[in-house]
């Protein structure tokens, strides 16, 4: 059996993959503009299709998630279900980028026809710029490598690597290109952190308002302890005739009116609540809230409407519970 150092062949792979990019890298150029100018104008009104065959179609359909993700409308067309109907998904709004490091996929081939017919534009990542493919193509980036790491030179690797690299080289450029923000990429990742953080509003999170909630002016410190402890929130808010809050009372407030030896049976809630609090707009997002908690030292704040009417109540505990801190 033979032996070999499994890191050091490790290391042999990534070099010749290192040594792909850095060629590629080095020769990157016009066409790759064109290449860019072309995809985002289809961007605006079509999408791009992205296709491939065997290895270079499983690295294509990545390459198709990553433009969508990032702004580019992207979806991936297997070569041959085309063939059998799936040709239909792709409109002369589009824009086909066909992956086959040789240029002379069959599958690949059979189906340019339909491109030509509807004037649908071409891009060719292919490594033989002279290839039919490369012939029939409106603009190619080259995928040419030095040498694959495959030892038999058989299994595409260092090119496979080179052509995912490019993918995603273009959906940053189209990125860049088209202003895509931090806010645009929440839109498109609603189950991810960053869309609970940037989408999840006030609203989407707190309580609403219910009896225990609230008290009014007039109420003993005792009676308003029973609401605030099936409320839940560490405080209790005190409301006008109108529903606006005028007060909180917490479990701060509590401790201080022990240390004076208030009676809590007879003491009306307005004369200890803190006049002085912090609330939040329902309409305000909910990272927002995390943010004036952190900024105020509290752990729940009163959600307000735009009249300042008493809407409900949002916690931390609430706002870790939602994936939002």
């Amino acid at each position: 059996m033979n032996s070999f150092n499994a890191v050091q062949v490790a290391r042999e792979v990534l070099n010749i993959e290192i040594d792909a990019l850095k060629h590629s890298c080095d020769s990157i150029g016009e066409e790759f503009i064109r290449a860019v100018n072309i995809l985002s104008q289809a961007s605006r009104s079509g999408r791009i299709i992205v296709m491939g065959m065997g290895k270079s179609g499983h690295v294509g359909k990545k390459m198709a998630a990553t433009l969508a993700s990032t702004g580019s409308p992207a979806f991936f067309v297997h070569p041959a279900e085309a063939g059998h109907g799936d040709l239909g998904m792709i409109t002369k709004f589009d824009v086909v980028i066909a992956i086959s490091q040789s240029g002379k996929s069959e599958e690949l081939l059979r189906v340019i026809p339909y491109f030509k017919r509807n004037q649908i534009k071409l891009i060719a990542m292919t490594a033989d710029l002279l290839s039919p493919l490369a012939n029939f193509a409106d603009e190619v980036i080259c995928t040419d490598v030095p040498k694959e790491a495959c030892p038999l030179g058989l299994a595409p690797t260092a090119s496979t690597t080179l052509v995912l690299a490019l993918g995603d080289a273009l959906a940053i450029c189209l990125l860049k290109k088209s202003n895509f923000k931090e806010s645009d990429f929440a839109e498109t990742h609603p189950h991810g952190a960053l869309g609970r953080r940037l989408l999840l509003g006030v609203r989407d999170v707190m309580s609403e308002i219910n009896d225990d909630l609230f008290v009014l002016p007039s109420t003993v410190i005792k009676a308003a302890l029973i609401k605030m402890s099936r409320g839940e929130m560490g405080f209790i808010i005190v409301v006008d005739s109108d529903h606006r809050p005028i007060g909180v009372f917490t479990d701060g407030d509590l401790r201080r009116c022990l240390d004076r030896d208030i009676d809590i049976k007879t003491t009306q809630i307005s004369d200890v609540m803190s006049c002085t609090f912090v609330s939040i707009n329902h309409n305000q997002l909910a990272v927002a809230a995390v943010s004036l908690m952190e900024l105020s030292k509290v752990s729940a704040l009163p959600v307000l409407d735009q009249q300042g009417q008493l809407m409900g109540v949002i916690s931390m505990r609430q706002l870790l519970q939602a994936g939002v801190v």
